[in-house]
């Protein structure tokens, strides 16, 4: 009885931003990705240790210069990712129709979206202790230097803390939550500024969206910017990486690539399950309707990134409701970290396998746990993965040290777990359409005042 529709101005902006990243896939972006990898691998193999064709510190120098389009890259996406995501999820909410469907269509994402990641952090731990990938790199020389910026821990919480924590997630500084990236709390502050825009007067809530529009319009305008460094930005992180650890490191961590990159594949098998129940259509349409958005993520590595493609996607190709579209994919661009989690699990227990250190049951239990909650509210951005993962080492008692030898690897990886979220966010919105259009028909007419 409190709800009054908003108009929504930005439709228009979101169809020229999705327009401008499909120019990307039509030049075939990853394709520009996978050949970047290749030559980055190749010239790293002949000016690092492997060829040799320069000294070491020289390799170094030539190395960086050649990742700092990369870094660039990864700063201009954490740079406007806040603004983005916040944008997005406010103009998603007033979308909506109101209040009664908000509540319960924010209950059913949030569930799904946990209900995903804790079952892609189970199969993570499953297939880590089937295939014992860590077995495999055990006698070898590992990593020995401290690294105490890696080695923060996280608490886990207890009966007598968790009222603490569950506060701590409404920020009393918003503008310290950004900073900090503290996306759990910044998500909450934008739900918080959706539900009172969708119970204000229009007349008083429309100056704010509209500026809001103009926010998210000014976040893709830089996003864009950043996507032309894509190429250049894999060839010279690539590069570096390989100069430094050499091609012999990187093979040995086949075993582990392989190992993450099944357990992908199996936990997108499980979406396209979700996708053929939920939504009563079959996957091979779901995989022709969002191909495209898929291979922009992952040339990226940011579901961020290619956020308003993904809401076009479930709008026109998946036929999603613009509300659901607006309210779910921005939520889970935030929230839904599934590939993520399961990345964490993998990457916890090939290191505690490497070290041989034994977790036991309760450290695999504290591992989905954490896993699980930690990826919860992580930015959309390239590379989180590694910080996360630096964050739980210590809480099971494996040395942070052994970051040194996945992150060699991490690109791939990366780029093949930001794919899996973003399936994950599109499926989210398609199964969550479905049951809304089944729950909740149409509004009656109001009545007169």
């Amino acid at each position: 009885m409190f709800s009054f529709p908003i108009p929504i101005t930005t439709e228009p902006s979101i169809g020229r931003l999705a327009m401008r990243l499909s120019g990307f896939v039509r030049a075939r972006l990853w394709l520009q990705v996978l050949f970047a990898m290749a030559a980055g691998v190749a010239t790293g193999v002949a000016i690092g240790p492997t060829g040799g064709w320069l000294s070491y510190a020289t390799a170094q120098v030539v190395s960086n210069w050649l990742a700092m389009p990369g870094y660039l890259f990864l700063a201009m996406v954490q740079m406007i990712v806040i603004p983005l995501v916040v944008a997005s999820i406010i103009l998603g909410m007033t979308s909506s129709r109101d209040m009664q469907q908000l509540r319960s269509m924010g209950l059913r994402t949030g569930l799904f979206f946990l209900f995903t990641t804790v079952v892609a952090a189970v199969i993570g731990l499953v297939i880590a202790l089937a295939v014992q990938p860590g077995s495999y790199l055990q006698g070898a020389e590992l990593p020995t230097a401290t690294a105490t910026a890696a080695q923060a821990t996280s608490v886990p919480p207890s009966l007598s803390t968790l009222p603490s924590q569950i506060v701590r997630i409404v920020p009393t500084n918003p503008l310290q939550a950004s900073v900090e990236q503290n996306m759990l709390q910044v998500v909450v502050f934008a739900i918080f500024v959706g539900v009172a825009l969708v119970t204000m007067d229009s007349r008083l809530a429309k100056p704010l969206v509209d500026l809001l529009g103009a926010v998210q319009e000014v976040s893709m305008v830089v996003v864009r910017w950043a996507m032309y460094l894509v190429p250049a930005a894999v060839f010279g992180l690539m590069t570096q990486l390989t100069a430094r650890m050499g091609l012999d490191a990187l093979l040995g961590m086949g075993v582990y690539v392989l190992t993450v990159l099944g357990a992908l594949l199996l936990a997108f098998g499980f979406l396209m399950v979700l996708y053929a129940v939920g939504r009563r259509r079959s996957p091979l349409a779901f995989l022709r309707g969002s191909r495209d958005v898929l291979l922009l993520a992952f040339s990226t590595s940011s579901s961020a990134a290619v956020m308003p493609l993904t809401i076009r996607t479930a709008e026109e190709s998946l036929g999603v409701q613009q509300g659901v579209a607006r309210f779910v994919i921005p939520l889970g661009t935030t929230i839904n970290m599934a590939g993520t989690a399961l990345y964490q699990v993998i990457a916890t227990l090939f290191l505690a396998q490497v070290y041989q250190v034994d977790v036991g049951l309760s450290g695999l239990l504290l591992v989905v746990v954490l896993a699980v909650g930690a990826s919860i509210g992580s930015p959309g951005t390239p590379g989180i993965g590694i910080v996360i993962l630096a964050m739980m080492l210590g809480t099971v008692g494996i040395p942070a040290e052994g970051i040194a030898l996945i992150i060699g690897v991490d690109r791939i990886l990366d780029m093949s777990r930001t794919t899996l979220n973003v399936a994950g966010d599109l499926v989210a919105a398609s199964v969550i359409d479905q049951h809304t259009a089944r729950a909740e028909p149409a509004p009656p007419a109001p009545e007169g005042n």
